[in-house]
Formats: C-alpha cells, sequence, structure tokens
C-alpha cells in the first residue's frame, strides 16, 4: 500500500508542476471571437393617424368605419377638452363640438409619412426597419460613438421628432421585439445588457403584444395579466394551446432566439405629392406648396450627398391633363432656394387651363455634386444690392426666361474634321464643354471657326493676312474621311501676323501652294 500511496503521490506531484507549463500555450485574449452587440431604439407613435393629417391646435378628429359607423379613432388635445373622446360616434363628437373638424382615416398617407420619417431616420443609422403600422426600429449600436454616446443620441432623436409634430415614445433594449413591447407598454427604458431583459418585460402588460383578441382574451380568462404570466407557464402546453408562434416571439424578445429584420431602403429617386382639400388657382400658394416640396427635395438629397440637373412639376386638375413644368441645370443641384429661383421665372409663363386639386414633383437622375466654378457679379436694382451668378446659373436663368431652345452650347464629338467635329448641345444636358475636351486631347483649336475656310493670298510661298504670316507650330496632318464625299488631306500650321493677332492656316496637300484661313485663336 506503501508503493501505491506514493505512486499516487508522486503522479499528484507531477500534475501539479505541469500546470505553470500550460499557461504560456494558453490563446492569447485578443484571438477570442466575440459576437458584436445589437442595441435597437423603437420608435412608436400611438397618434399618426391623427398627425399624419397635419398639425395644429384647432380641435379636430380622426374617424374610422366600425360596423357601419364612423367612430372617433383619436381626438386632438382641444377636441378631448371639449368632451370629445375616442369611440365616440362621428354625430356625437359633433353635437358637442359643432365646429370640430372632422378627417377620415387615411392609411395611405400613414405610410407615406411614415417613410418621410423613415428617410430622415437614415441619418442616424443604415438599419431602419417597420415593425407595424406605427412603428420603427433603428440599429443604433454602430452610431453610438459618431453622435457622442447613447444619451446624446437619443437626445436628438427625440428633439427631431418633437420638432416634426410627432409624439413618440421611444424605448432602447438589445432585442428589437423587447424595445417594441417596452414602447407599447410606454416605459421610457433604456436596456443595454441581455441579462436584465428578463426583469424588465415581467411587469408589462398583455397590451404590449400584437396578439389576436382572441388569444388575449383567453390569456385574460385564465388569469394572466403580464409578460411575465406568461413565462411562468408550461412551455409546452402554451405552445399546445395558443400556437408555437407566440413561444418564439418570447423567446426572441429575451434573446434566447435570433430575430432578423429586413432593412427599408429609400427610393433612390425623390417623388412626392401634395393633396388639397378643394380646387385651388391661387398662384402665390401654389408657390408656397411647390417651396414645400422642393425643400424635402433638398432634405432627400442631402442625406445622400447627391444633386440633381433635373426636376419635374405636374399640376393635376380636376377635367382636364396634368400641367407639367420641367427645370433644369446645367451642375447637378439640391438647393431648394435655387430650383425655387429657376420656378419663379417658369411659373410667371405657365398657363394653367382648371384650378389644381394636387401638386406633385419628381427630381430627376441623382448625380454626385461637382465643384463650384467661378461666379459673375452683377449689379441689382440697388447700389448695394449684388447679385452673384455663375456661368451654369447665368445660363438656367436665360433658359427658364426665354426656353430651352434659345440657350445651347458647344461640345465635341470623334470626329477629326474640324468642321465635323462640334455640335450644339443644351447647356442644361450636362454635356462637356469644348475647351475641356480638347484640353485633355493636348490638342489646340480656335473657338472662332469660319463657316467655310477663306482663300489667303500669297508671296513667295508664304500666306498673308494682314500682312506675312509666320507659322509658330505645325504641322498637324488631317487625312480622313475618304469613305464619304467630304474627304479631306490637309496640313495645318498656327500662324501669326504682324499684328499679332494667331490664326489657323492650312494647305492642301494636293496643291502646296495653296493656304487657306480656318480659324482664330483669341
Amino acid at each position: 500500500m506503501s508503493t501505491a500511496r506514493n505512486h499516487r503521490s508522486s503522479k499528484g506531484l507531477l500534475r501539479q508542476r505541469s500546470l505553470p507549463l500550460a499557461e504560456p500555450t494558453a490563446a492569447p485574449k485578443f484571438v477570442t471571437a466575440t459576437v458584436p452587440k445589437r442595441l435597437w431604439f423603437c420608435v412608436y407613435l400611438p397618434s399618426l393617424p391623427l398627425e399624419a393629417c397635419g398639425t395644429g391646435d384647432e380641435a379636430r378628429v380622426v374617424v374610422e368605419e366600425q360596423k357601419g359607423i364612423h367612430r372617433v379613432l383619436l381626438a386632438s388635445p382641444a377636441a378631448e377638452a371639449a368632451g370629445v373622446m375616442p369611440g365616440q360616434s362621428a354625430n356625437a363628437a359633433l353635437a358637442l363640438l359643432p365646429t370640430l373638424r372632422v378627417e377620415e382615416r387615411n392609411r395611405l398617407t400613414e405610410q407615406q409619412v411614415l417613410e418621410q420619417l423613415a428617410t430622415w431616420l437614415e441619418q442616424f443609422t443604415s438599419v431602419v426597419c417597420f415593425a407595424g403600422g406605427n412603428i420603427l426600429l433603428l440599429e443604433i449600436a454602430g452610431s453610438l460613438r459618431l453622435y457622442g454616446g447613447l444619451l446624446c443620441l437619443r437626445q436628438k432623436l427625440a428633439a427631431g421628432l418633437e420638432e416634426q409634430g410627432f409624439s413618440a415614445l421611444l424605448a432602447i433594449a438589445p432585442t428589437p421585439l423587447a424595445a417594441t413591447w417596452l414602447a407599447r407598454g410606454r416605459r421610457r427604458a433604456c436596456i443595454r445588457e441581455p441579462v436584465n431583459l428578463g426583469s424588465a418585460l415581467r411587469s408589462l402588460p398583455l397590451s404590449c403584444f400584437d396578439w389576436p383578441d382572441t388569444v388575449c382574451k383567453s390569456l385574460a380568462g385564465m388569469g394572466i395579466r403580464s409578460v411575465g404570466d406568461c413565462l411562468r407557464l408550461p412551455r409546452d402546453g402554451f405552445a399546445r394551446r395558443f400556437g408555437p408562434q407566440r413561444l418564439i416571439e418570447l423567446d426572441r424578445a429575451l434573446g434566447r432566439l435570433p430575430d432578423p429584420r429586413t432593412s427599408w431602403r429609400a427610393p433612390e429617386r425623390f417623388c412626392a405629392d401634395h393633396e388639397m382639400t378643394e380646387e385651388q388657382s391661387d398662384r402665390e400658394l401654389l408657390l408656397v406648396i411647390c417651396r414645400e416640396l422642393l425643400l424635402s427635395l433638398e432634405r432627400f438629397l442631402l442625406t445622400r450627398q447627391l444633386g440633381t440637373q433635373r426636376v419635374l412639376f405636374s399640376f393635376f386638375h380636376l377635367r382636364s391633363p396634368a400641367t407639367q413644368l420641367t427645370l433644369g441645370c446645367a451642375e447637378p443641384e439640391r438647393s431648394a432656394d435655387h430650383w425655387f429661383d429657376l420656378l419663379r421665372i417658369r411659373f410667371e409663363q405657365l398657363t394653367l387651363p382648371e384650378p389644381v386639386i394636387a401638386v406633385r414633383l419628381r427630381g430627376g437622375h441623382s448625380q454626385a455634386l461637382c465643384a463650384e466654378s467661378g461666379r459673375l457679379r452683377f449689379d441689382g436694382k440697388t447700389r448695394e444690392q449684388k447679385l452673384r451668378y455663375s456661368m451654369a446659373q447665368l445660363a438656367e436663368r436665360l433658359a427658364a426666361r426665354v426656353g430651352n431652345q434659345s440657350v445651347s452650347g458647344v461640345t465635341t464629338i470623334a470626329e477629326h474634321r474640324p468642321q465635323l467635329a462640334w455640335r450644339w448641345h443644351s447647356l442644361l444636358g450636362g454635356g462637356v464643354d469644348t475647351a475641356t475636351l480638347l484640353l485633355r486631347q493636348g490638342l489646340q483649336r480656335p473657338l472662332w471657326m469660319l463657316p467655310e475656310p477663306a482663300l489667303l493670298a500669297a508671296e513667295h510661298g508664304c500666306p498673308l493676312h494682314r500682312g506675312r504670316l509666320t507659322l509658330l507650330e505645325g504641322p498637324e496632318r488631317l487625312e480622313t474621311g475618304w469613305w464619304d464625299e467630304d474627304g479631306i488631306a490637309r496640313d495645318y500650321f498656327t500662324a501669326v501676323n504682324p499684328h499679332g493677332m494667331r490664326l489657323w492656316v492650312f494647305r492642301n496637300r494636293s496643291r502646296e501652294l495653296t493656304w487657306y484661313l480656318h480659324g482664330f485663336f483669341g
């Protein structure tokens, strides 16, 4: 026995001595993979049907048809102060307050407002999800450092929502369902660690679920009043009685199961409508509406750091086809003030056959913004007022005043023959100007080209134009066009006369003593 005891003790000694040797072989801490934490910000808009109809202090309600009767769905504070309550019939509400403004619920308008809000929220995160008709979810874990922490980001979001007229309930949690349930339960909670989800969700009422009324009533009949009561029920029996989907939702809310979400993306092109309650012929009011639409376009482009060269206004009428008005810019632009200046000029010449019932604004193809060119200064109506316009802006205003067809630019095409190497193009189409293209090719071409080459006199083989010409550069041989009836075989030179004029001259290779003038340099 002593021998066995010594043998065991010696093995234990060996094990103890071997422990320090294993420490250097342990995996370094920086190799350990960690699952990135997610943090979901829920924006719950319980008053969206009312807020989608506009803002203001007047007494108004939103009604919805229920079993053939229009009943009040939501009432403004002014209407509630007069005794109007949700659930009343529209006639009863009007009896209490004859001046009450009654709006029927418009789910399409609510969806449009929610999409506009989602577009605005994209400046804070790249993951914005719809979680129902009045709920938006934002994944903000990657945005905390950019906005100075969770508190600063929450304050920016809350202030922006309030500024836009939304009364939102906000909640933050590591899972999207937990954040949604906390917001519906009107808990202004901020939970960062998944281990704290259970204690935060247990006290929430059943009304925070988006479950059918029959399921909630069955649970209430069993004495189940909260999320914690649901969690205490046997899992198998709960799944058999109410369906496995309810149990999956509970597990997803607690972080036990993954909860994948589809991120929403705003459309690449802008389109917005403004519908009127009645026909409108007041041009100043129509301009105000157009300006609001242009401001929306500016915000749309600003979040994407883009611009557009063309916008289209459509003015809809009750009995006539829509009146179209197109505006163009020489360069990509996003400023609402810039577009509105052009709109004012064109609007003076616009003829509306009937009053307008709706206005639509569509943005053209979006492009990256270009650097700003130099500016021209003009004196305004008063000596103190100085107006500054770039060449592109001057062309835009001229086109808006006299028409796109009356203002054109020049661009080059892929052709060696000078008389065929250019063409007119619209300044609002974003073409490349001649000087820029020629500079890239390393060629020197005069901007003043003659319609037809002019025959020059010669003296002892040297061309004459207000004196004897001195050849500076050349020859540049152009021999092309053999496939049609306008082929050329010429040697071009840059020349100067005694008065300092720089000319572009050539001679035909078939008749070397015959000189022609083809253009003037600046």
